[in-house]
């Protein structure tokens, strides 16, 4: 795949038992893993029949001191990681990463001026089928919870030129759709206060969200909140692992689970930026809106 500037193009996983990991995500989305290692990193590749998905790795010793937990992360494609982080400088961003040659490509780690984390990265090395998909094992949305959504918007439109796209149905309250390359590709709105500090939050596509909820609380994970439907007949949930990482899954549903309201604890710490605080989860939250051009029919 040919990057394309301000598309989210890789995933990574930061966490403290890798080889749990790659069972719980084997169970609950379908991924195998392989070995993807060099002299220098210990690497596996989350992959779906066949074709990398996502990365895997070990929570940095530094960032568990500081206390960091585990998370994933998303990389952003840029043309050039260097002239990109200088930007998001001028625009108030932080560098967590400064811009470093790594096993995937170039990449620098940031937060935006809201301290929501995510990375960059310019010749990415895993060939990747597509930059957003509606297929079973792939990432479908991107969504950020943030302390102020227009801000939030604004900043990302100036660092990595996103635009606005529209929705076929009415958008709940500060929820603004975000498209790069003509492809919508998540959303953005203004966070409750009683969530957690401003974080941006993973889906990925599963064939039935029953199944799939069910084997989270089977691997030890935790539903946080949902199934929740959306407009399309699809639903979601947003989930925790077992080791703290925080994911969603967005699929058709077998049967409708009534989920009961959820208090989950977060806690982050790691280059300078802190968040502690818990988000309690409704049984019926709003949902999200649904993008102007229907999308393909998810398969499985």
């Amino acid at each position: 795949m040919v990057d394309h500037h301000g598309c989210f193009v890789w995933y990574e996983l930061l966490t403290t038992d890798t080889a749990a990991a790659k069972a719980f995500y084997r169970d609950v989305v379908g991924w195998d893993a392989q070995d993807a290692s060099t002299r220098e990193v210990a690497y596996s590749h989350f992959t779906f029949s066949d074709a990398p998905v996502a990365g895997l790795m070990d929570l940095p010793e530094e960032g568990r001191r500081m206390g960091a937990t585990p998370r994933w992360i998303g990389y952003v494609a840029v043309d050039d990681v260097d002239m990109t982080a200088d930007r998001l400088r001028r625009l108030g961003g932080a560098l967590y990463v400064p811009p470093t040659d790594s096993n995937i490509g170039r990449i620098s780690i940031i937060a935006d001026p809201q301290t929501a984390s995510l990375a960059m990265v310019s010749g990415l090395k895993p060939e990747r089928r597509s930059a957003v998909s509606d297929e079973v094992g792939q990432v479908g949305w991107h969504e950020l919870l943030a302390a102020d959504g227009a801000k939030a918007f604004a900043f990302y439109s100036q660092l990595f030129g996103w635009q606005k796209a529209t929705a076929m149905t009415p958008t709940i309250d500060s929820y603004e759709l975000f498209a790069a390359d003509g492809v919508t590709m998540g959303g953005i709105f203004t966070k409750f206060v009683r969530a957690p500090s401003p974080f941006w939050l993973y889906y990925f596509n599963v064939s039935d969200i029953a199944v799939a909820a069910a084997r989270v609380k089977a691997g030890g994970g935790r539903v946080a909140q949902g199934p929740m439907e959306l407009g399309d007949g699809s639903w979601i949930v947003r989930c925790i692992d077992p080791q703290g990482a925080m994911f969603a899954l967005q699929g058709e549903s077998s049967q409708c689970i009534e989920q009961p309201a959820t208090e989950v604890g977060f806690s982050a710490a790691w280059g300078g930026f802190t968040s502690r605080g818990k988000m309690i989860a409704a049984s019926k939250p709003k949902t999200r809106p649904k993008p102007d051009a229907k999308p393909p029919k998810r398969s499985g």
